[in-house]
């Protein structure tokens, strides 16, 4: 026999027939449910088959969220928000008592509009885009307050959940 004529006598519908030299496989029980689709060949609805949003941490639905505009991941709620009246390297900000889903440059002195501080730039973890600083240290003792706290760029920001 040729190879081609083996090729094609290897079909299912061959096998069904008995026709092929590979043995078909046993049917199943009667009565028995077939076998579980694997997850990657399940059909899901149009929402469920965008790529998943592989954060660190999620904010509840229903309380009103700060999320990264590149890609939507949470930043912070809306009641850990200190002040809106801060200014960043390219516009305004908020002062933020804790955020998530960031991570930290090295800390570095920078000589800010109200004096000299430690900080160090803080990024999106989803997309690694630089969204401000978090104030690691204040050497005036007026502004020590911001120590520990993070400065969000409105630029980088979109507001989500109940906001009306």
């Amino acid at each position: 026999t040729t190879a081609l004529g083996t090729l094609l006598r290897c079909f299912p519908c061959e096998r069904l027939c008995g026709g092929c030299t590979v043995p078909p496989a046993p049917p199943h029980p009667p009565r028995a449910l077939p076998p579980a689709m694997p997850p990657s060949r399940r059909r899901l609805p149009p929402a469920a088959r965008l790529p998943p949003r592989t954060f660190h941490s999620y904010l509840p639905h229903s309380h009103r969220t700060y999320s990264c505009v590149h890609c939507r991941a949470h930043l912070a709620r809306h009641e850990e928000l200190i002040s809106k009246s801060f200014q960043g390297s390219h516009g305004r900000a908020y002062l933020f008592n804790s955020v998530v889903n960031v991570g930290c440059g090295p800390a570095e002195q920078r000589l800010l509009l109200t004096g000299l501080h430690s900080v160090a730039d803080i990024f999106c973890q989803s997309c690694k885009t630089t969204l401000g600083w978090k104030y690691e240290q204040a050497f005036e003792s007026s502004q020590k307050y911001k120590e520990g706290k993070f400065i969000i760029e409105m630029s980088h920001m979109v507001k989500e959940n109940g906001w009306d």
